[in-house]
């Protein structure tokens, strides 16, 4: 290389570089070893996590340990759709376009909404994303989130909304639920839309027909974080009202990791399609007349839109969405009725339990779904360590988020969790 580019030798390469800057030892990086013993080594370090395979898991609050069918893995993991990347060219991409708009379609059947895009990234963007849509639809410039969205979700929304002349303001909740006559104090003529999430961080149904009513009498649109499961059993957003349905779809199908995937679903109605971030895959008929998929609008500034842009979302969670549709179609409608009804059942029965030891009790009355609050009556961290000393991931400390609510803990029990596990925990605690 040095005779290619005509330079004697490296201090002649690296002249340029200060003499006070170089480097004139060896680099202090241990010998090479042997492919088995890297093996070992990797092994070693891997076991001092402990996973969700060793360990009983009553957490939740934002992912969640549901079952994945085996075909979910079966179908994500083919060649074709690992290494797929943007369906920019249609005539090579039928197979990975036909998975999304399938995908559309059952987000749109689980929200009862009218349209769907083909994904976002997680829910905390896909609420900055949805406010800032409605900022745009509405020519308005407040946004009102309740206290009971998730604390991550809230804080992305404030920087996602950050420079762009949008003030964001928070409705405390009451007794679990948003405080509906505080949101009404709060919501005037420039309210752009009101941010719920049904379930709600607390595990508690919000009261989405009474939003609705609020948020409509004011001009301003309804955009609910929805839990997908939740929607087997609970009636869909878009019957209530609802303007825009965003939801974290990590429990379709995708594994716990450390931080991700996640996948952000997003769908709204017909009239604010122009509005929608990022992009829908739409079905049409080739020259021949078959059926045929392409990326039918792209919202993004570096397409057509160019400065008309409504969004800089740059790509969407494919291979994510890809686990949602074999989740949804291996379990159909009556598969994903029945998980919700076992989590459902599972969390009333483990609240139920709990409350009835000497010491723990449940802070509010409110309808739930899979996840619950309990008081603790002593420090969650310390409740906790001696959960997971018996092999058993205990529920959120709350206090982290809600300073109110020291000594409370959000524990989630999914269809996952046995009776036997359930009991287990309550001895423990």
């Amino acid at each position: 290389m040095l005779a290619a580019i005509g330079v004697p030798d490296l201090d002649t390469l690296f002249a340029q570089i200060p003499e006070e800057a170089q480097l004139k030892r060896p680099l202090n990086v241990p010998s090479g070893i042997a492919e088995q013993d890297v093996v070992a080594l990797c092994e070693r370090l891997a076991a001092q996590n402990r996973h969700l395979g060793e360990l009983v898991c009553f957490l939740g609050a934002g992912a969640y340990d549901h079952y994945i069918p085996a075909v979910v893995e079966a179908v994500t993991s083919r060649s074709e759709f690992c290494t797929a990347y943007t369906p920019y060219h249609p005539e090579a991409s039928q197979g990975l376009l036909q998975t999304i708009y399938e995908y559309q379609s059952m987000i749109c059947a689980l929200t009862q909404m009218e349209v769907s895009n083909a994904s976002l990234y997680d829910a905390a963007t896909a609420i900055g994303e949805a406010a800032i849509m409605a900022a745009g639809i509405t020519n308005r410039s407040r946004v009102l989130v309740s206290r009971a969205v998730h604390p991550h979700y809230r804080q992305v929304l404030a920087t996602y909304t950050s420079g762009l002349g949008i003030e964001v303001a928070e409705v405390e909740y009451a007794a679990g639920v948003t405080d509906l006559p505080a949101l009404w104090e709060r919501l005037d003529e420039s309210v752009a839309c009101v941010i719920v999430q049904y379930p709600n961080f607390f595990g508690c149904v919000e009261a989405l027909a009474q939003m609705a009513e609020l948020a409509r009498g004011a001009g301003a649109l309804l955009v609910v974080c929805a839990d997908p499961i939740a929607l087997g059993l609970l009636r869909p957003p878009g019957a209530y009202g609802a303007d825009i349905v965003v939801s974290e779809g990590q429990a379709l199908g995708i594994p716990i990791g450390f931080g991700g995937p996640l996948l952000g679903m997003f769908a709204c109605r017909q009239e604010y399609l122009w509005h929608i971030p990022g992009r829908i895959v739409g079905a049409t008929v080739d020259a021949e007349g078959r059926t045929a998929y392409t990326l039918t609008l792209q919202t993004r500034e570096q397409h057509i839109r160019r400065e008309k842009a409504t969004s800089n979302i740059c790509t969407n969670q494919a291979l994510a969405a890809l686990a949602a549709t074999a989740y949804l179609a291996a379990l159909g409608r009556n598969g994903l009725r029945r998980v919700a009804e076992l989590c459902f059942q599972k969390a009333h029965y483990a609240a139920q339990q709990i409350c009835a030891r000497p010491g723990f009790s449940s802070p509010w009355r409110a309808p739930f779904f899979k996840e619950f609050v309990i008081n603790c009556g002593k420090p969650v961290a310390e409740v906790n360590r001696r959960l997971l000393d018996n092999g058993i991931l205990g529920g959120l400390d709350l206090g982290r988020y809600y300073p109110e609510l020291e000594g409370h803990a959000l524990f989630c029990t999914t269809e996952k969790r046995t009776k036997a596990e359930i009991v287990r925990l309550v001895e423990m605690l």
